[in-house]
């Protein structure tokens, strides 16, 4: 799992559905969700989470996509398993980590030093805890 120390700037709600965008790093963070518990505030302090295999990589990235979260991170490491590798990612406040294919890995031509987007999907993050 991978943690991210963020700040609630924004709640949206329709009906059943709440948008909540976050304060990290140098970018907004959105979560998707059906639940939102009544503590959660504007100007909060959480930690949100993703489990690592639902963070992809894009390399050399242009274009628009569809990801609401796209966390710029320079790679700190490649563990290459026989069909994972799990890649330690830096960003400007910590470090992360994704799983993806070996085959994706090699693919991509992933090393360490490679600057690479972190994309999670705003129905992958999750609030772990109030800070």
């Amino acid at each position: 799992m991978s943690i991210f120390k963020a700040k609630v700037c924004e709640i949206k709600n329709v009906d059943a559905l709440n948008i909540v965008k976050f304060s990290y790093a140098d970018t907004t963070l959105s979560m998707m969700s059906l639940e939102l518990d009544s503590n959660i505030k504007v100007g909060t302090n959480v930690h949100l989470y993703a489990k690592t295999n639902n963070i992809a990589l894009a390399k050399n990235l242009t274009g628009d996509l569809s990801y609401s979260n796209q966390i710029k991170a320079k790679i700190n490491s490649i563990d290459n398993g026989e069909l994972l590798s799990k890649i330690t990612l830096q960003d400007s406040i910590g470090t992360f980590e994704s799983v993806i294919t070996k085959d994706s890995a090699s693919r991509m031509s992933l090393a360490v030093g490679d600057k690479v987007v972190a994309l999670i999907k705003a129905s992958e993050l999750s609030i772990s805890e109030l800070i």
